[in-house]
């Protein structure tokens, strides 16, 4: 537990700081690490976790989980619950695992684990940009044609589908060996700036909040009400990770496997949500509030996941 506070909280907190003494250079270094540094950083992890059935199964995995759970969530609504907006239901199953769940892998779980970490991430990162802002416009909206290039843009603008795509190109020269043991540092690197990128971001969220807050009091409290926040992050940081290790349970996987799956689910909701929220128009407020809570709040409870699944598994002798 100690390696994963130290990858997780100095990256954090320095990002944090940085943001708030220098908000303006989030975007010069967000732009490129996404566009350049992420795409080389998951063809690195590729590589190094090995690109074989278990990742595309995870992949698969995430996709039905995610959708299951979304499903869900929208039926419990229509049945008369109003807590949850599309926003806050799709921020209780979209997480930041590229940028907090894998670092969690790398810190505190076997190698083998690491290809059942990006596999969850791939199939999460496509279906998120995929499905996200159908989702938020509204099922109404989902057969329009425009809809579909939409779809088809954010697929293949992805930085899995190009870190996937540089991965089978570099396994089909003769030097992937040698490719894959130079990626491996930058691609660490890689994440650690990610890490400092989500620390300024949060500083920037928290700042808009505040500010927000105060100018908008009377609108902000009617339409992001505590208890639907609250509703949210138990969801994403409890239920969620819950729901998909009561699946684990019947799938014939390994316990690191179902360890690595359920800390990916445990990781707090994904900044990604914000930037389909502001594209849509659909209460980017919310999204920004359960995106800045929950990456608080994760850091006490993916701790007490990693023990709880820890220690479960030493019990059944796996």
């Amino acid at each position: 537990m100690l390696r994963l506070l130290v990858e997780l909280i100095p990256g954090l907190l320095g990002g944090y700081l940085l943001g708030r003494f220098k908000p303006g250079w989030v975007k010069p270094l967000a732009t490129p690490l996404v566009r350049y540094g992420v795409p080389i950083s998951l063809m690195g992890l590729l590589l190094k976790g090995g690109m074989n059935s278990s990742l595309l199964s995870t992949a698969a995995i995430a996709v039905v989980v995610i959708m299951a759970m979304l499903i869900t969530l929208r039926r419990w609504r229509r049945a008369g619950d109003q807590l949850l907006s599309p926003t806050l239901q799709l921020g209780c199953c979209v997480g930041n695992t590229a940028y907090f769940g894998i670092p969690v892998a790398l810190a505190i779980l076997p190698p083998e684990a690491l290809s059942i970490s990006i596999g969850y991430d791939f199939g999460a990162t496509l279906l998120a940009w995929g499905l996200g802002p159908i989702w938020l416009a509204g099922s109404q909206q989902a057969g329009h044609p425009q809809r579909w290039r939409v779809l088809i843009n954010h697929l293949s603008s992805s930085p899995a589908s190009r870190g996937l795509l540089g991965a089978l190109l570099v396994m089909a020269t003769p030097w992937q060996a040698t490719i894959t043991a130079a990626l491996w540092m930058p691609s660490r690197v890689v994440i650690v700036l990610a890490l400092i990128v989500v620390g300024m971001r949060l500083a920037s969220l928290s700042e808009a909040s505040s500010i927000a807050s105060k100018a908008e009091v009377s609108e902000i409290s009617e339409s992001i009400h505590p208890k639907h926040l609250n509703a949210a992050l138990g969801c994403k940081l409890v239920l969620f990770p819950a729901f998909v290790l009561g699946l684990s349970l019947i799938l014939p996987i390994s316990a690191f496997a179902r360890q690595a799956l359920v800390l990916q689910a445990a990781a707090p909701t994904a900044i990604s949500v914000i930037l389909m929220a502001e594209t849509e128009q659909a209460d980017s407020n919310a999204a920004a509030q359960l995106i800045w809570r929950s990456t608080l709040v994760a850091l006490i409870t993916v701790p007490i996941w990693a023990v709880l699944l820890k220690t479960w598994a030493e019990r059944l002798g796996m």
